[in-house]
């Protein structure tokens, strides 16, 4: 009876051995015939109602038949992982012949690079550089730039206030200031820097960068501040760019003129970008007010003096032919490739 089992057990052994496609399945096979509580084990517990003659009989085909279906599941388990292993070897090879998926290098932000090579052109004109605090005092951002506290121009500024006495700077003007309070003339700086204003739209940003510059001597005079700002459009923008002055207003210097350039999208001809005027205005600029002087120590008999201020992302718009202000902000990679190396 016993032996019938056995060998009953033994078929069904092999035939769930045959059917198991994966090492999970053939471990449940294992666990079902020859676990500790599996088939083999219940039937040999039952050996204790045979003779002693036929006890050994028994129990060495038993042994047999555990030897057996150990090697047949070690067979099959050896055959079932070459099998995953040809079968992932054909669906995971690469194909060598594929062209290579290219990394691409970073590359410096447009505003970054503009800002950089105005600083060359600056400092090889003999200017140093300068910079200052973002949270300044009111005094340095307004009253020492010939804007007290009830002066309409602060309106112009749109400017966020931390405390009455303290402020996000609105324009990198107070590195004038503090420049001046430190040195004695002659002083020939630029200050490029971040500032802030309550400002946004396609062409406002309410953060964004500028280059202020100055330069205070004993005889400096309306004729060397277009000499330098003309000196600066004719190596950035190029030659036979045109330049013009036009007079303008600023609490801190006077007289006061705003600095355009030939339209560098239509050449002048006259365009949307430009208003059909054929000129675009890049920066603003003007004689150092003596009241500015005043307020740093400075003699306004001895010494005279210009200062000038851009906008880096209006420099960079004009010289990149970019038309939202707000694609310098944003991080899309595919604006940003376009002006690596």
């Amino acid at each position: 009876m016993i032996k019938q089992q056995l060998e009953a057990m033994l078929q069904q052994a092999q035939d769930a051995l045959t059917g198991a496609d994966s090492e999970a399945a053939l471990q449940e096979v294992r666990v079902r015939f020859l676990g500790r509580k599996g088939e083999l084990t219940a039937i040999m517990k039952e050996m204790g109602q045979l003779s002693s003659e036929d006890r050994p009989l028994i129990g060495a085909l038993a042994n047999r038949i555990k030897e057996e279906l150990e090697r047949t599941i070690d067979v099959r388990g050896e055959a079932l992982r070459r099998a995953e292993i040809s079968r992932r070897l054909v669906s995971e090879r690469i194909d060598v012949t594929l062209p290579g998926r290219r990394s691409f290098a970073g590359s410096k932000h447009p505003i970054t690079l503009v800002a950089e090579e105005i600083g060359e052109i600056f400092t090889s004109l003999g200017f140093a550089v300068e910079e200052g605090p973002e949270v300044e005092k009111d005094f340095y951002n307004f009253e020492a730039l010939n804007i007290p506290k009830d002066h309409p121009a602060r309106d112009m500024q749109d400017t966020f206030y931390i405390s009455d006495e303290v402020v996000l700077r609105t324009h990198t003007s107070p590195v004038q200031v503090r420049t001046m309070l430190q040195q004695p003339p002659p002083v020939r700086v630029i200050a490029p820097g971040t500032v802030y204003r309550r400002d946004s739209d396609i062409t406002h940003s309410p953060m964004f960068h500028q280059i202020e510059g100055f330069w205070v001597d004993r005889g400096i005079t309306f004729g060397d501040l277009k000499g330098v700002l003309t000196a600066f459009v004719t190596q950035f923008f190029g030659n036979g760019v045109g330049v013009r002055f036009r007079p303008s207003f600023f609490p801190f210097t006077e007289p006061s003129a705003e600095v355009d350039i030939q339209c560098v999208i239509c050449g002048g001809k006259g365009c949307r970008v430009c208003k059909n005027s054929g000129w675009l205005e890049i920066l603003g600029s003007g004689m150092i007010d003596p009241e500015v002087f005043r307020s740093v120590n400075y003699d306004p008999e001895l010494y005279t003096g210009f200062a000038f201020g851009m906008g880096l992302e209006r420099i960079a718009m004009l010289k990149y032919g970019v038309s939202d202000l707000r694609l310098f902000f944003d991080n899309d990679v595919r604006f940003l490739r376009q002006f690596g190396v």
